[in-house]
């Protein structure tokens, strides 16, 4: 059985980091590219950065370039997401996702797996 587990949100003031964790398990996890999304109320589920099986290429989405770092460590079945300069308009909830396979995709629709969701709140 497949379990994404992100734990590391809460709330922050403006300007302030958090770091998000996504523990793996049940699946071959360098297999798999992992990505975060972030849902806001009222608002659709959207990309926010993945990096490849092997650590070795991301993508992010332009909002967040500059401030947030993804990466991971398939010792420890683990893929992070370090936010820095956080702004009231990160407000969402953080979902991690594994597909499987090489290629990194944006597209919600592509990821087989998906954890619980973690909350990040910041406040002006």
């Amino acid at each position: 059985q497949v379990q994404l587990v992100e734990s590391g949100g809460g709330l922050v003031q403006a300007g302030g980091s958090l770091r998000l964790s996504c523990a793996a398990s049940g699946l071959t996890f360098s297999n798999y590219g992992m990505a975060w999304f972030r849902q806001a109320p009222g608002k659709e589920r959207v990309f926010v950065a993945v990096v490849s099986w092997s650590g070795g290429n991301t993508w992010y989405e332009d909002s967040v370039k500059g401030r947030f770092t993804i990466s991971r460590d398939n010792a420890k079945n683990t893929a992070y997401l370090q936010m820095n300069s956080l702004k009231p308009e990160d407000t969402a909830v953080y979902y991690c996702a594994a597909m499987y396979g090489g290629t990194l995709v944006a597209d919600v629709r592509y990821y087989n797996y998906w954890g619980q969701g973690t909350q990040v709140t910041v406040s002006s």
